[in-house]
Order: C-alpha cells, then structure tokens, then sequence
C-alpha cells in the first residue's frame, strides 16, 4: 500500500477534519430553551391545528408518530435547520437538573435555541421549578435517532 504524502495527505487531514465538523455541529451547550405552549394532547397532536412549520411535511404522519415523542421549535446553534430538522429528534438535558428527554422537532423559531413544548418536554425535565420561574432553561442538546 502507497503512502499518503504530500497534497493525498491535506486532503486527507481535510477530509477528517471535515467529518468530525459534522459530528459536532449536531450538538450544542448552554443553549437558552424557552417553553411553549403547543398543547399537542388539546390539539389531537395535530400539527396543522398549531400551526407548526413542520405540518407542511409532517402533518400526515401516522398519529403514532406524531405522538411518540413531546415536540419542539428548533433554531439552535448547531444543526440542521428549516425542513431539513423536520420530524427529526434531539436529546435535550437540563443543566441545572441533569434530567434528558427525547423531543420531535416540529416547528422553527428564531430565538437561537429551543422553544420547548409545556407539558411534554420543559416540565418533564424542568423538575426543580427553576426553569419556569426563570423563563426558561439552560440545557445540551444533541441529534439522536427517533
């Protein structure tokens, strides 16, 4: 086997380089997330009924799907954005609790963070009271499979 020298090895080192961008900018810390009221269980988990982003493509998704996981606006720092985040699935941990949860993505926002669902996800991990009394929470969060 021929080794790599020379211009094979830049493009190699950029080539690994780029990979591991990737699989870091599917996470982010210390990011702001703000609780919103979707009412997904009020609302039959219909997401034309909310107005959500995401209903354009994932509104006729089975009921089962819709209401598998609790749902989420998603305009964070790293990750996909826009249609392509829709219907996908980000594990999200309170700093301060250290309580995880799994959320669907199914809205945008433009708050540079998360506006998470009351009852299906902020609450859930919100399990001190300090996020709502604050507003909001400080929390990791990562791309996970659904």
């Amino acid at each position: 086997m021929a080794a790599i020298t020379g211009s094979r090895a830049l493009v190699v080192v950029a080539l690994l380089c780029a990979a591991a961008a990737m699989a870091t900018a599917q996470q982010a810390s210390n990011v702001r997330a703000k609780y919103h009221y979707y009412n997904p269980q009020q609302n039959n988990w219909d997401l034309n009924k909310v107005s959500a982003y995401c209903a354009t493509w994932d509104a006729d998704k089975p009921l089962s799907w819709r209401q598998k996981y609790g749902w989420t606006a998603f305009c964070g720092p790293a990750g996909t954005r826009g249609r392509e985040s829709c219907g996908k699935c980000i594990q999200v941990k309170n700093r301060g609790t250290g309580e995880t949860i799994t959320a669907r993505i199914v809205d945008q926002c433009s708050n540079g963070g998360l506006d998470l669902d009351y009852e299906t996800i902020f609450k859930k991990i919100d399990t001190d009271g300090r996020g709502y009394q604050m507003g909001h929470l400080q929390v990791d969060y990562k791309f996970v499979n659904c």
